[in-house]
């Protein structure tokens, strides 16, 4: 899986100027630091289960490197002698094939660096890439977080591995949710996804959406899409799913004692996804603001763009991960910016700098029956020929990012946070300027 051959070492002034100020910032989630010591002929630290360990956590996060030859405390660099380059990289091509499982891939150069006298020290640099396989080493299931290694706990681990698992196989938002029957999903609430040509019975429709399945030829019970968008309260049977709205006085998020006193209104968004999202959206429309035209005195314009505050919360309900256990969506309203935070990174190997050019889906079942909703009547604010909430075309966030710059003249910002929940930040216009979105 690596070549037991490392060309000699190099030193280009650019990359080394690239990594000496990533080394100066310490080890992330993406960046670790190990001194090489030796011993007997044999390299003593590194150990191979650490290493191991090591580049394991790197696979099964976001990828990233290892600098072997820098020391991870003082981040002073020590070199490895360069007679020993080649012994370093076959011992990490031993260790990846030997003591990952499955085998990993990695690469690994050597590279030179100045250390802190400017003298040029060889060391070697092992590149990881995001794995499409979840990896164990001697330490179990690691994952990269922040600084660290840490070992994934049961639900962590289940999760990556439905990230990672390969197409084809039923997707979590079909898995049975225990304790529900197909009596606890509301007719009428059914029947908006039938056919306007079909004739079949309300369990066949169902089936035929995903809205209910079934275990072992048992009876049909619903699926997790099915108490999401079929039942009246999905809350029984996942309580964090709901979006919790608050609005807020001052610019940055208030302290856990300092809410009550910080909050100007707050909803609870319960019920089906898409009645959540209309009723966020409403909320929206109530808590923000308007300015009047500079230049006419006329009819104002508002602080959000209200389609695209559509759009990102119609995302967040489609692409969250409903398998996390913790927090509901919140949407936060400040004078100076909204934003919704949802669980769950990006899937399937999106990351944060393609959001707007990839599309892929978490929930498909979900996604594809939001498709099916209704845009709601009467929503302030909301400008759309479309004639449902969502469209399968993956073109939902350059159409947040577009038509909220037009707006307020800030490009909105998505943020991963701790590898678990994603933020995007919308940025309100501001009273100098003029309305450009229709």
């Amino acid at each position: 899986m690596v070549s037991p051959e490392v060309p000699g070492q190099t030193f280009v002034p650019e990359v080394a100027g690239q990594l000496l100020k990533r080394i100066r910032l310490g080890e992330r989630a993406d960046l670790l630091l190990r001194h090489v010591q030796f011993a007997g002929g044999r390299m003593r630290r590194p150990s191979r289960a650490s290493l191991a360990d090591d580049l394991a956590a790197l696979a099964n996060g976001r990828g990233g490197e290892c600098l072997l030859g820098v020391d991870d405390e003082s981040r002073e660099i020590l070199g490895i002698p360069a007679g020993r380059l080649d012994r370093v990289a076959r011992l990490v091509g031993e260790t990846c094939w030997e003591m990952v499982e499955p085998p990993l891939d990695a690469l690994v150069e050597a590279l030179e660096l100045p250390d802190a006298c400017g003298e040029r020290r060889a060391v070697a640099r092992i590149s990881v890439g995001r794995s499409l396989f979840v990896h164990r080493s001697p330490g179990g299931y690691l994952r990269r977080s922040g600084d660290s290694g840490v070992t994934l706990s049961p639900g962590d681990l289940a999760r990556l591995v439905h990230d990672r698992s390969r197409p084809g196989l039923p997707c979590f938002d079909e898995t049975i949710v225990d304790g529900a029957s197909f009596d606890d999903l509301d007719q009428g609430l059914v029947d908006r996804f039938r056919h306007h040509r079909t004739e079949d019975d309300r369990e066949t429709v169902a089936a035929t959406v995903g809205l209910v399945g079934s275990s072992d030829k048992g009876p049909l019970k619903p699926t997790l899409a099915g108490v999401l968008l079929a039942s009246e309260r999905p809350e029984i049977w996942r309580p964090n799913a709901f979006i919790q709205a608050t609005a807020c006085r001052g610019t940055d998020v208030p302290d856990a004692p300092d809410v009550a006193n910080r909050r100007m209104d707050a909803l609870d968004c319960h019920g089906p996804l898409d009645r959540q999202v209309a009723d966020a959206c409403r909320f929206v429309a109530r808590n923000r603001s308007g300015f009047a035209s500079e230049t006419s005195g006329g009819p104002g314009y508002p602080q959000y763009d209200m389609t695209a505050v559509s759009e990102a919360l119609v995302n967040a309900v489609a692409h969250r991960d409903y398998s996390v256990h913790g927090p509901p969506i919140r949407l936060r309203l400040f004078p100076d910016r909204l934003e919704v935070q949802s669980p769950g990174a990006p899937s399937n190997g999106i990351s944060l700098a393609t959001l707007a050019c990839r599309q892929a889906s978490r929930n498909i079942t979900i996604s594809g029956l939001l498709a099916r909703c209704p845009t709601p009547e009467g929503l302030p604010g909301l400008k759309t020929a479309r004639k449902t909430l969502m469209k399968l075309r993956g073109e939902g966030v350059s159409f947040i990012l577009r038509r909220s710059e037009e707006l307020s003249g800030q490009r909105p910002l998505y943020e991963l946070l701790n590898d678990r929940e994603l933020r995007l930040t919308i940025f309100a216009a501001a009273p100098s300027r003029e309305a450009g979105v229709q």
